[in-house]
């Protein structure tokens, strides 16, 4: 089979040839490994893995900074490079909606226009796709994008102090998104497969915030956007991290998800056990190899035993095998590609 045929067989129910594999990794790790495998590009290094990596249909933007701040993104968020000895992030270090205290300024603020992305350009990318890769699209995951203007504190706060500023600016992101992912999907139409949530609902030990606050500022609108994927005929891949079990039942009843990821399976109530018994007749798990302990710190022996005690878990269900989230670089590169040989040995099916 190829990567698209493994994971077509897996989202329609039916037996791939072998267990999917997919990719997630800081730019420092991909850097790392097309040295050391030497391989000249990203899809050169997964067919030399046997990666099953997507293909993601997206559309550039052609406004790239805040029409009031050039310093900041479309959405008026700054950003500093912070270097942590072996790679450097991108962290918040202004909030535009920091010092907002009505629904007025939420309206009035200059929020950015979908319209201003490379349309041509994405029909193009739509006409060259690769024809053996599954294509995920699209994108939306709106209270990480609130915190990042509003500061995590007084969001948070948001929720109970000031709820009417929470919803006008999430139905603000909510729109934007609905309307980007609309235009990507009418461009991609059947090339596209699989349409793209997240919202990191879990933290190492339990939800972020209740679930009434979930299913009051989170659950409608995705419900919305994946009735908008299900109107096209695409299945949802829904990114959470952390102990986030108790959202799991309004996700795949309500947003009607098909593939959960990452599953941080350390986290209470994450363990991979009980997902399968619960989860395993209407959700595909993708991840799973755990990058917080295992991947960084264990051997190449620990990595290739998780490999297996996961392949042995997961059989009586659909699973996609990756790290669960980006690899990072303190990561030994004998242990990724152990992953990675382990899975193809022994994840025929």
């Amino acid at each position: 089979m190829t990567s698209r045929q493994r994971w077509l067989a897996l989202l329609n129910g039916q037996k791939p040839d072998r267990i999917p594999t997919d990719y997630w990794a800081t730019p420092e790790v991909t850097a790392g490994l097309l040295d050391k495998l030497g391989c000249e590009n990203e899809w050169e290094l997964f067919d030399k893995l046997h990666i099953d990596r997507p293909y993601h249909l997206t559309a550039p933007r052609t406004v790239t900074a805040s029409p009031t701040d050039p310093r900041a993104d479309i959405w008026g968020v700054r950003f500093d490079k912070v270097d942590y000895g072996t790679g450097a992030y991108s962290e918040v270090s202004y909030n535009p909606l920091a010092d907002v205290d009505t629904v007025r300024q939420i309206h009035e603020y200059p929020w950015p226009n979908w319209e201003d992305h490379d349309w041509d350009e994405a029909a193009r990318r739509a006409e060259n796709i690769p024809e053996d890769r599954i294509v995920f699209s699209g994108g939306y995951e709106p209270f990480l994008l609130y915190c990042r203007m509003r500061g995590l504190e007084q969001a948070m706060m948001d929720l109970f102090l000031s709820p009417e500023i929470a919803e006008a600016a999430l139905e603000h992101i909510f729109d934007y998104h609905y309307r980007v992912n609309s235009r990507l999907f009418e461009i991609g139409g059947e090339k596209i497969h699989v349409a793209c949530q997240a919202e990191d609902l879990g933290s190492q030990t339990h939800l972020l915030m209740g679930l009434d606050q979930i299913r009051r500022f989170l659950t409608p609108h995705q419900k919305k956007m994946g009735d908008l994927a299900r109107s096209h005929g695409y299945k949802i891949l829904y990114h959470t991290d952390g102990a986030a079990r108790d959202a799991l039942p309004d996700l795949v009843d309500v947003v009607g998800i098909n593939v959960l990821n990452p599953i941080q399976w350390r986290c209470p109530g994450m363990e991979r056990e009980g997902l399968v018994r619960d989860f395993a007749d209407r959700l595909i798990f993708h991840g799973a190899i755990d990058n917080q302990q295992t991947l960084p710190f264990g051997t190449v022996e620990d990595v290739r035993q998780e490999v297996l005690d996961c392949i042995r878990i997961f059989s009586p269900a659909r699973w996609v095998c990756a790290p669960c989230h980006n690899i990072q670089p303190v990561t030994p590169i004998e242990n990724i590609v152990a992953m990675y040989e382990t899975i193809h040995k022994h994840g025929k099916l």
